[in-house]
């Protein structure tokens, strides 16, 4: 039974997905839903965040006794800038 070509995703595009599962729930959430919304373990999840933080795209806040994630404004811009390029590259019929 052959099997089917998974592509995976580039750490762009995971970086993106992240992202974009903070901004769907107003620029903050906790890693729960990051994780369901970007479709990772935890284990993937905090690394990522983790190298997010370092870039200055994620900023970690204590509430209460929960984490929240929360995109800076570096998030945002970068965020946007990626959905820009990704429509334009589309255009010519290449995926990002």
């Amino acid at each position: 039974m052959p099997r089917e070509h998974k592509e995976y995703r580039s750490k762009a595009r995971i970086y993106v997905d992240i992202l974009a599962s903070i901004m769907k729930h107003g620029g903050k959430s906790r890693p729960t839903r990051i994780l369901y919304g970007a479709n990772l373990s935890h284990d993937r999840l905090m690394k990522h965040l983790g190298q997010l933080i370092e870039l200055g795209l994620v900023e970690e806040q204590k509430q209460d006794d929960a984490v929240i994630y929360k995109l800076t404004g570096k998030g945002r811009a970068f965020l946007i800038e990626f959905i820009k390029m990704e429509k334009f590259a589309e255009a010519f019929g290449i995926t990002i």
